[in-house]
């Protein structure tokens, strides 16, 4: 099942919710990362193995991070070759003064901002959808 492409129809059908828990970024050697460690999501680079899990997880397993984020989902499911969306998730964002790293899934995508910027980044993207919906 494909998903949507137009990105007026994908603004309009933002849907953000907020993934319960504290999300972290942790880097890994390739290979090392620890048993029953629950990753989120991971993506390999030259460096070793970047995954995302729980704040709780991370200090449990004793893997450092830097950087403490809320989970946001898009709930609208956007197709992987959609064009604008991502950028125009980053400039309401922007314009909040929001940073944001954006994964995308195949489904849906998903925006970890600042855990301390949650609620702030929902009323952005709620104002993005809203916005969008009145031009309809």
């Amino acid at each position: 099942m494909s998903g949507e492409k137009n990105l007026r129809s994908l603004l309009d059908g933002l849907d953000p919710l907020v993934r319960p828990g504290r999300y972290v970024f942790s880097t890994i050697p390739a290979g090392e990362l620890p048993a029953g460690a629950p990753v989120a999501a991971s993506i390999r680079e030259a460096e070793g193995l970047t995954v995302v899990l729980e704040q709780r997880d991370a200090d449990a397993h004793g893997l450092a991070y830097d950087f403490v984020a809320g989970w946001i989902t898009l709930r609208v499911h956007s197709a992987l070759d959609a064009v604008g969306l991502t950028a125009a998730v980053a400039a309401a964002l922007t314009r909040a003064g929001i940073s944001a790293n954006v994964l995308a899934g195949y489904y849906h995508d998903h925006v970890l901002v600042p855990v301390d910027r949650v609620e702030d980044a929902m009323a952005a993207l709620r104002a993005l959808s809203a916005v969008e919906r009145n031009l309809a």
